[in-house]
């Protein structure tokens, strides 16, 4: 994998099986752990405690998975080389009291879940995916992947200006889907998701619940170099990360200790137990450097040499928009990832950074490009500032560019991924 890169439709293959079967962060983790699993590594619990052996370990906490790869001969203050991305993508999640209903309609009460393109949840086939937490405290991934629920947009007979003034939705009124008919009854959606789990009647206590697309990832255009799908934004770099961490694995000559965090609630701010803004890295870095007979001044060393990869997904530049880029970045689609660079740090790239990645794409026969900001356009930000400021790590933004972004089906190029991933291994073995 970390010869020239060349596109490999295996890997994209790969990604929207990845995609597919990842409607929520707990589902995403979950895979990633399968996959880790297969090559060698092994969980832990954070209430056990950790010994210095070698080898592949990950940590699972919620929707968010820290893993690492201890080679032979590593040392306490050996430094880290660091991929973050996250699990989490805007869309609409349930509520405590999700039964709900008008007119003769029953409905479901959701809540809109980060920065989501709301018109791209309208008149599409719905699914339901999650964990529920039963009586015994037990956790249960469920995924109902079939037409359950759906938006329906007013038809444009009663909204004449829609086509001319623009769509307007209220999150409130607007964007609570129908699953029926009838009067709605408290209870009933989580006793039809007991039914479906083979679940005795009242055994769920809690539940996380989003709806997802239904419509699987597909290749599109003439000659098929593009995919859609759902949830690219951050799955994509998620899966690239499990691919570069597996391939690494092993590796004879580590001078480094490779690691991959995805974490969950980026698109809501990161602060959370399982967000990047939580202390879930450093602890496991922490107690990974201590398990090896580390002492505050082992862990200050490993820290000071650590590199992180922020991948996270960008902005290609649009056809019907380009008015809205930089006049002098424009990246596009199967050019190779994007190095993401601003000056008022919200993305935590800097020089020294970009010798970082540049040499890893060098390594790996790589084209890349750069984005910045239209200085008229506010710019976004990642998981990239908050891991440098909250660890002092040194931490270089990347990802791939798509169209689409937080819309309910994205638009990548179908050799990205591909590129992304080659990137990612030639950067863990450093």
């Amino acid at each position: 994998m970390s010869s020239p890169a060349r596109f490999d439709r295996g890997h994209t293959d790969d990604l929207m099986t990845f995609l597919t079967a990842s409607p929520s962060p707990y589902h995403a983790v979950a895979n990633a752990a399968e996959r880790l699993e297969k090559a060698g590594f092994r969980q832990l619990s954070e209430t056990d405690a950790w010994d210095a052996g070698t080898g592949g370990r990950f940590v699972l906490r919620g929707g968010a998975l820290i893993a690492w790869y201890v080679p032979e001969g590593a040392s306490a203050h050996t430094p880290f080389r660091i991929i973050g991305a996250h699990t989490d993508s805007p869309n609409l999640r349930v509520k405590p009291l999700p039964d709900t209903g008008s007119q003769g309609w029953r409905q479901i009460a959701v809540e809109i879940y980060g920065g989501t393109l709301l018109n791209t949840w309208l008149d599409r086939d719905l699914g339901l995916a999650g964990r529920l937490t039963l009586r015994d405290g037990t956790e249960r991934l469920v995924n109902i992947d079939r037409a359950l629920l759906r938006v329906p947009q007013l038809a444009v007979h009663l909204d004449r200006s829609v086509n001319t003034d623009g769509l307007k939705l209220d999150k409130q009124r607007h964007m609570q889907p129908i699953w029926g008919l009838g009067e709605a009854h408290e209870g009933d959606l989580i006793a039809f998701l007991e039914e479906e789990e083979g679940l005795e009647h009242g055994s769920v206590a809690g539940w996380d619940l989003m709806v997802h697309s239904i419509e699987p990832p597909s290749y599109l255009g003439r000659d098929r170099e593009l995919v859609a799908g759902p949830r690219m934004d951050n799955l994509l770099s998620v899966h690239a990360g499990v691919a570069a961490l597996a391939a690494v694995s092993g590796a004879a000559k580590l001078d480094h200790i490779p690691v991959l965090a995805a974490f969950d609630h980026e698109e809501n701010g990161s602060q959370s137990d399982t967000g990047a803004d939580g202390p879930l890295l450093g602890n496991v870095l922490e107690r990974s450097v201590f398990a090896r007979g580390g002492s505050y001044e082992d862990r200050a060393r490993a820290f000071a040499g650590t590199i992180c990869l922020s991948s996270d997904t960008g902005h290609a530049v649009h056809p019907n928009y380009g008015e809205r880029h930089d006049p002098t970045h424009h990246p596009r689609v199967n050019a190779g990832p994007i190095l993401k660079v601003n000056v008022n740090q919200r993305y935590a790239t800097d020089g020294s950074g970009r010798a970082v990645f540049a040499a890893a794409c060098e390594r790996a026969g790589v084209p890349w490009q750069t984005f910045v900001s239209n200085n008229s356009m506010p710019c976004g930000t990642t998981i990239g500032p908050i891991t440098a400021a909250r660890h002092g790590i040194q931490t270089v933004d990347i990802g791939v560019a798509i169209l689409s972004m937080h819309s309910a089906r994205e638009l990548c190029g179908a050799d990205d991924p591909y590129l992304l991933a080659n990137s990612l291994v030639a950067f863990l073995e450093g």
